[in-house]
């Protein structure tokens, strides 16, 4: 490789390879209990989840949401995937020079609004300004620390497993797959109003916090693992915890919840909604036992109400998904998200 191309960062294979090859040969796997190495949604240090993020959206307005809703809760919610709580979160933004100043408000109104829903407090930032076409409207970057659940550690000890943390390489065969909702929204909802092609009547972003959710689930116990399924989607998150945990996982075609509108959208433009991201949807992983129970209490939650168990922990090492007419075909991640800039 000798230049970096859009696809190095949606979320794919080529952007698992840039950090790979490029980023963590450079920095030592350190002290931190969930180190960077991990490559998990966010890393622990100290007993203190810690996560950053930038977004460069485009639009920065879309149905359904905001650059700065987008920030808050996709920040929130790589906290809420090791199964903590956000504490605290900065922000930190850089404004073409010329951007209007009321849509940076609705912004930072949008920013202000998540954050008081996912009861975490915006306590530091920074702010820039660059010259007319240094950058595209508006950067924004949010770091985010939490602490663990008070329920975390009872779900270890529902699964039986030694474990302190919500991690990728937590799956084991027989476990369930959960999500807590229809998959593609967000990725159709931009792509629709960036190229005008008029879905945005029909279909809106799902870009939600979804630490209350979690807490929901880990109520209930048996919860060994979770991810936030953004770029790459579905079809990304479910391969990276595949290859870590040393599984395979088969998902039925016709347990995954889609809006009708967005599976028209996806068949329309030629896209396959298992890759396209989301930003208010988590993957579940729950020991049998608890499954139902959990899927359940998810379901009383405003986010959950859509929630499904798609699948399960298999032995092998590919992730499979059985189709609608009964065969299998292999889900592999994708090279990059088919849509660019949706985060």
């Amino acid at each position: 490789m000798r230049r970096i191309e859009l696809s190095h960062g949606a979320g794919g294979k080529d952007m698992a390879s840039l950090i790979k090859n490029f980023i963590l040969k450079h920095f030592e796997a350190g002290k931190a209990e969930v180190p960077l190495h991990a490559l998990d949604d966010s890393a622990v240090i100290n007993d203190i989840v810690f996560t950053t993020d930038s977004h460069t959206v485009q639009p920065v307005f879309f149905p359904g949401g905001d650059i700065g809703k987008l920030a808050v809760a996709g920040t929130v919610n790589d906290i809420a995937a090791l199964g903590a709580m956000p504490l605290a979160m900065s922000s930190a933004m850089v404004i073409e020079e010329g951007f209007p100043a009321e849509d940076f408000e609705k912004i930072v109104e949008s920013m202000a609004s998540v954050a008081k829903e996912a009861g975490v407090e915006i306590v530091t930032g920074d702010t820039k300004v660059v010259e007319k076409d240094g950058i595209r409207d508006i950067i924004v970057t949010t770091s985010a620390i939490g602490r663990a659940s008070e329920w975390l550690e009872e779900n270890f000890e529902v699964a039986g497993r030694k474990g302190k943390w919500l991690l990728d390489s937590m799956l084991k065969p027989g476990d369930k797959i959960i999500i807590n909702g229809s998959i593609a929204d967000h990725g159709i909802a931009i792509i629709s109003k960036r190229e005008g092609y008029g879905f945005e009547g029909s279909v809106v972003s799902d870009v939600a916090p979804l630490n209350g959710l979690m807490q929901e689930a880990l109520k209930e116990g048996g919860v060994v693992a979770a991810k936030d399924a953004t770029r790459g989607g579905i079809a990304n998150a479910l391969n990276e915890m595949a290859e870590k945990s040393g599984v395979g996982i088969l998902i039925h075609e016709e347990a995954i919840p889609i809006k009708p509108a967005t599976q028209a959208a996806c068949e329309m433009l030629g896209l396959d909604p298992l890759a396209i991201g989301n930003e208010g949807k988590m993957l579940l992983v729950v020991v049998e036992e608890k499954a139902e129970d959990v899927l359940e209490a998810i379901k009383k939650h405003k986010y959950g109400r859509e929630a499904a168990i798609i699948g399960e922990v298999t032995e092998g090492k590919h992730v499979l998904m059985e189709t609608k007419v009964g065969g299998k075909r292999i889900i592999d991640a994708p090279i990059g998200d088919p849509i660019p800039r949706i985060c």
